[in-house]
């Protein structure tokens, strides 16, 4: 976007004179098809280099009988990626940023940010289904998709739901579920746009902070510029508004927090959703301002949250 890009300036680091990179994953089909995306662009940009994708299961991934507030926040879907990275059995990770805790460590910074996919949350039915079957529960574990989905069907009620996108599928395929609510973007990456029913307009359940971006980590002070033609200067603006949003409001991985940004050249639209559960009760709020990179969208997202907690006291 004009007027970023001089604003966007990177760290020094330590040439490697890459000729392979390990890239972490997790292991499930979604995870890997994404790291495939930072994969084939590597493979066309630098065809010389040896690139392998190392999958591991994350801690996030073997607990699925509780919630993610329960057991400690999305911090258990990085924490074996991140070590994977400090102990150099991979040079690189790629993560959906709605996933990745508010804050990063030091030592493994976010280097970039692809092109923001679809960032809408969909409606899914049953193989075969062309309405919600309001008998059964609505599929979802996020308490910031139930508090908004609430005003959209008042008469469903909400079930957790937990497992990677596939077996997420299968248990609505099976009858468990009425529907269930998914990111459009992890569906789109895997081929399964067709199971969509329903787009939400970000107007009307506003996204988690970061979704439909990838983000990637590496380690401090190493070179990454291999990556630059895939890093979006969109999404990095985007990232740190909404993300700056959430920290300000002092939200974690699971509170019902909500941010999205969108951009009309170098203006940009950002919507915030905040519940504040002690007197229960849902605060929305949009602000439309001039940005010129990064810094200024993080203090836009900033300037936001503090006008929704002005209107919470």
């Amino acid at each position: 976007m004009k007027g970023w890009k001089a604003a966007m300036t990177k760290e020094k680091t330590v040439s490697l004179d890459r000729k392979s990179l390990i890239i972490g994953s997790r292991e499930s089909a979604l995870a890997v098809a994404q790291s495939e995306i930072v994969k084939e662009y590597l493979e066309k940009a630098h065809p010389a280099m040896e690139l392998k994708i190392l999958t591991m299961k994350t801690t996030g991934d073997r607990i699925l009988d509780r919630r993610l507030d329960e057991i400690g926040g999305k911090g258990l879907f990085v924490k074996e990626l991140d070590q994977a990275l400090r102990d150099r059995r991979s040079d690189l990770s790629v993560h959906s940023l709605k996933d990745m805790p508010m804050e990063t460590p030091d030592d493994l910074p976010v280097i970039g940010f692809s092109k923001r996919e679809d960032p809408r949350d969909a409606l899914v039915l049953p193989e075969g289904a062309e309405e919600i079957d309001f008998s059964k529960p609505i599929g979802t574990s996020s308490k910031r998709r139930i508090l908004q989905l609430k005003e959209v069907f008042p008469e469903a009620r909400f079930e957790s739901v937990r497992g990677n996108l596939a077996t997420r599928l299968r248990k609505l395929d099976e009858g468990q579920y009425g529907a269930i609510i998914l990111a459009s973007a992890g569906l789109r990456r895997l081929g399964l746009e067709h199971r969509i029913s329903r787009y939400f307009d970000v107007d009307t359940v506003i996204p988690s902070a970061g979704q439909g971006i990838l983000s990637l980590q590496g380690r401090a002070g190493e070179d990454y510029s291999c990556l630059d033609g895939f890093s979006d200067e969109a999404s990095a603006c985007a990232a740190a508004a909404e993300r700056a949003f959430v920290r300000a409001l002092g939200g974690g991985c699971t509170s019902p927090i909500a941010a999205h940004a969108t951009f009309d050249g170098t203006i940009m639209t950002l919507r915030g959703f905040y519940y504040d559960e002690e007197n229960e009760k849902a605060y929305r709020r949009t602000m439309t301002v001039e940005t010129a990179g990064p810094a200024d969208c993080g203090r836009a997202g900033e300037k936001l949250a503090e006008e929704i907690l002005k209107a919470a006291r």
